[in-house]
């Protein structure tokens, strides 16, 4: 991981915005994000986080640095990252480089977690929310077909499917319940929308 140990803030007249993309397993977000990065893989000025997760590289799901619990204790001490968190019996960081594209007016886009946005804010200048939902019976095809989980552990995801976002966020939402790429064409949009503001 590389090295940049995290400001206190963001200085600088021109400051890019940070948007964490949220929703509950199973809606989607590591799919759209991946629509997403593909559309933008030639624009210098969009920044698709690898989060650091202390899980293995071979368990599926996202393209991320995979740590041990040790390594994450100790690069959370040293400040490298911006925010982190826990969620599911892993813990999760966002590297401390963001602040530097973000102090270039970049647009950068995370996969952040619904209960750890007051973080986000208390960290990110300019923050945006995407929500990614789906249908109940939709999140819970889709996590039975990963197949990772028992029954309680997915009907236990699906209790917390249904966390409210507080309205005190600057929130966008897309339904993933349907066709994937019509729902990829709105983050995409989304997406454009906050890279011109």
């Amino acid at each position: 991981m590389d090295s940049d140990p995290s400001p206190q803030g963001i200085t600088g007249t021109k400051r890019g915005t940070l948007v964490a993309v949220v929703g509950p397993s199973g809606a989607g977000k590591d799919s759209l994000l991946a629509l997403a990065a593909e559309h933008f893989q030639d624009c210098p000025d969009v920044h698709f986080v690898r989060r650091v997760i202390t899980r293995s590289k071979d368990a599926g799901g996202e393209d991320h640095d995979s740590v041990t619990a040790d390594e994450f204790t100790t690069l959370q001490a040293e400040n490298r990252f911006a925010v982190c968190w826990q969620a599911h019996g892993l813990s999760y960081g966002v590297p401390a480089k963001v602040f530097s594209q973000l102090e270039k007016g970049d647009l950068v886009i995370v996969n952040g977690s619904r209960s750890t946005l007051p973080d986000f804010r208390s960290a990110f200048a300019h923050l945006q929310v995407i929500n990614i939902t789906a249908r109940a019976e939709v999140l819970a095809e889709r996590l039975e077909k990963r197949g990772r989980e028992s029954k309680a552990d997915i009907l236990r995801r699906l209790e917390r499917s249904a966390f409210e976002i507080p309205d005190t966020f600057n929130v966008a939402t897309i339904d993933n319940s349907g066709d994937l790429h019509a729902a990829g064409k709105s983050l995409i949009q989304i997406l454009e929308n906050y890279r011109q503001a």
